[in-house]
């Protein structure tokens, strides 16, 4: 009898539970590694984006903060870590403010 909480991988037919069952092929093991290092780096540069981002939407922010954001919306869009419609939408907003004031 297959409990409720079971669910069955199609290639091995062994349960699976969540993320506690390791791939026993060697290249799913290094994808595995490679995904996981890769969600942490874009984790770190997705969060310093939002950082620089909200720096520069303050009304305090310096020319040189609103720059870097506008440099970091162009190269996280360039390297596919956001949407570059995205980018071009928040680099729109900011000027759309820096003019008003």
């Amino acid at each position: 009898m297959v409990h409720a909480h079971f669910t069955w991988d199609r290639r091995s037919l062994q349960p699976h539970v969540g993320d506690s069952q390791l791939p026993n092929i060697k290249s799913s093991k290094k994808d595995m590694r490679r995904s996981r290092i890769a969600a942490a780096r874009n984790k770190a540069q997705r969060s310093a984006l939002r950082l620089s981002v909200k720096r520069a939407k303050a009304t305090a922010a310096t020319a040189d903060e609103k720059a870097e954001a506008i440099t970091m919306l162009d190269r996280s869009a360039r390297k596919g870590l956001i949407h570059r419609n995205t980018a071009a939408r928040q680099k729109s907003r900011m000027m759309k403010a820096k003019k008003a004031a």
